[in-house]
């Protein structure tokens, strides 16, 4: 088998230590892979004045899994051109429709999926002679079942419960989702459906949220819950996410910010970026056993050399360190 080539994005602020981390554990793997690095966000910025180059787009086209680290720069704040243009340029570029959000905790194990090249991010906008700004929030209904599928397929294959979510009692696109989701279930009879509206459900995730096996929702929606999820279950620093289309790399990454107030310092948890590392040998390699491998040194580090932000004191590269040592020793 040709080496794969992973194309890594370290991006802004500790985006470069915690990329820094993950390459060392995929060098450490016994896999055949070639790791490219390339710019995007605020770095992509400062050297060529577009935060998603060509070349950077083409490069992640051509490869098995993308990994991201963070973008996002202060000195950009209020900028015409932001590294966060580049993130929702990659993720249609790519089409990774269904972004992954695993929140696992003790007695709490959940997966949100969230559609991502769609809605209210996506939609027409714009600013009117009376000086009305608008977003338009829209959704084609091929686009609805491909992300409702994903959601079905993976309850199935979990605990077979899913919870659709949307706000059916208010908006169009919301019902137009839910219609679709009732539709879809009849060729899912093995899942366990139930709806909710997002506001019941943020709610429930914090009051209950053992109650949740998979959840299915539009993008600004799951954007928002996936964060909630996040906080019940220890944090954003601590979660991982993989973006997957229908075919071509997925995008991988960390929840967490670029955190600029922390950059250099080398106290950044790597814990996200190598959970998110995971995922791509899982659902981007079809390395199921490595992943685990991982997910287990990454556990592993947690307990023995925690970063400050976990109660502990290790640096990024000593936490680095106890997930190779624990890899090895596996």
């Amino acid at each position: 088998m040709a080496p794969r080539t992973i194309v890594c994005l370290p991006g802004d602020g500790i985006g470069p230590e915690v990329m820094a981390e993950a390459i060392r554990v995929l060098e450490a793997l016994p896999l055949e892979l070639t790791i490219e690095s390339h710019l995007f966000g605020g770095a992509a910025i400062d050297a060529t004045g577009n935060p998603m180059p060509d070349e950077t787009v083409q490069a992640c086209l051509r490869a098995d899994g993308v990994l991201l680290g963070a973008v996002g720069l202060p000195k950009y704040d209020g900028a015409a051109v932001r590294p966060e243009i580049g993130l929702i340029g990659i993720r249609k570029a790519l089409d990774v429709y269904a972004n992954l959000r695993p929140a696992i905790a003790p007695g709490i194990d959940m997966l949100i999926v969230r559609e991502l090249v769609g809605g209210l991010y996506y939609g027409r906008r714009g600013t009117l002679d009376d000086g009305t700004v608008f977003d338009t929030c829209e959704y084609h209904p091929t686009q609805i079942e491909r992300i409702v599928r994903r959601g079905f397929e993976l309850a199935r294959a979990r605990r077979g419960k899913l919870t659709s979510v949307d706000k059916a009692n208010v908006l169009d696109t919301s019902r137009l989702w839910r219609k679709i989701v009732i539709e879809m279930s009849a060729e899912f009879p093995d899942v366990e459906l139930r709806h909710g509206l997002v506001d019941s459900a943020a709610m429930q995730l914090v009051t209950d949220p053992d109650m949740f096996d998979v959840i299915v929702t539009e993008n600004t929606f799951g954007d928002i819950l996936s964060d909630i999820a996040a906080a019940v279950t220890g944090g954003l620093g601590l979660a991982a996410s993989a973006s997957l289309g229908s075919s071509g790399p997925g995008i991988f990454e960390p929840v967490h910010g670029s955190a600029p107030d922390i950059a250099g310092q080398g106290k950044a948890n790597p814990t996200a970026m190598l959970r998110s590392l995971a995922m791509m040998l899982d659902h981007g390699l079809g390395e199921a056993a490595l992943a685990r491998k991982v997910e287990a040194a990454v556990e592993s580090a947690l307990a023995s050399t925690p970063t400050p932000d976990v109660g502990g004191t290790a640096t990024t590269s000593q936490f680095g360190d106890a997930v190779l040592a624990a890899l090895a020793a596996a």
